[in-house]
């Protein structure tokens, strides 16, 4: 049976390019905001229309079958394509009102960003913000955010971004942990340090090694990808994190110590969409952002 593409119904295709894309139903459901039956239904609704079998059930598993792959390709294109026209549409927007979505890392929300977002509320206020807190990058492509605080220059031909500055950070420990342990200045009296931070793929690990840091799994008592909980962590005393500079300047309780480590830097970057660009909002926070973050 040939289907025209004005009988199609968009909102059963996103709920199987979504379940796809994440793996499972529940996990599409709960991204689209739907229960789990709704969606059900909406995928039995789609192979019903289009007289395919699209999943395989495999107990409590869903597996693509030979038609759902091939029709998992077109539904992705779609979905890149109403993603393009989302941001199309954005860059088109003149006016300054309305809302824009900001995304930065835990860190940078919660110590950096209070005092730069409240004199961009006041220059202006008619102006919305969402603001994510999430050390993860947000896809710019598919408007997850319009302009994205990072500290890795983009690479996609399709983002812009412009370099603000370079930023400084160390290693600091309450002055009880001091008290307690002694104060290691160099890599050599940094055996059998609780370094609080990581992730699972041993990233954090690596870069201390690269400092010249003798660690291993036992130096990673307390791993949290958080930076805001990696620092609490160790003004309560239980290790060592590493923390910017100019953010550890407001927390007189630590003490810096591996002070003749290699002084770590990064950069940081505002990155947004080539289209949004041309939002005049959009424009005016990204500008904003920029004079405020170089101080």
């Amino acid at each position: 049976m040939r289907i025209h593409p004005s009988e199609l119904d968009w909102n059963l295709l996103r709920a199987f390019q979504a379940t796809v894309s994440s793996g499972s139903l529940s996990a599409a459901a709960r991204g689209l905001g739907l229960s789990q039956p709704t969606l059900s239904r909406q995928i039995a609704a789609l192979e019903a229309s289009l007289d395919v079998t699209l999943f395989d059930r495999v107990g409590k598993k869903l597996a693509l079958t030979e038609a759902g792959r091939a029709l998992a390709v077109h539904a992705d294109a779609m979905y890149e394509a109403a993603g393009e026209l989302a941001l199309s549409a954005a860059g088109q927007a003149e006016a300054l009102e309305g809302r824009v979505v900001l995304s930065a890392s835990d860190a940078v929300c919660f110590f950096v960003l209070p005092p730069i977002l409240s004199g961009l509320r006041e220059a202006a206020p008619m102006i919305s913000l969402d603001v994510i807190a999430s050390n993860a990058l947000s896809d710019l492509r598919k408007r997850e955010a319009d302009i994205a605080i990072r500290h890795v220059r983009p690479e996609e031909p399709e983002l812009v971004g412009r370099w603000v500055r370079d930023a400084t950070a160390g290693f600091f420990a309450a002055r009880g942990w001091v008290e307690r342990h002694g104060h290691p200045k160099r890599a050599s009296e940094a055996r059998g340090v609780a370094f609080m931070g990581g992730d699972a793929g041993g990233r954090f690990g690596s870069y201390l090694r690269e400092l010249g840091l003798d660690v291993g799994p036992s130096s990673f008592p307390l791993r949290t990808e958080s930076s805001l909980v990696a620092w609490q962590f160790a003004r309560q005393g239980l290790g060592v994190a590493p923390i910017m500079h100019e953010i550890a300047r407001g927390m007189p309780d630590l003490i810096e110590v591996l002070e003749e480590l290699p002084t770590i830097r990064f950069p940081i970057w505002l990155v947004t969409h080539r289209e949004v660009q041309t939002s005049r909002r959009i424009r005016l926070v990204f500008d904003y952002l920029c004079d405020a973050l170089r101080g």
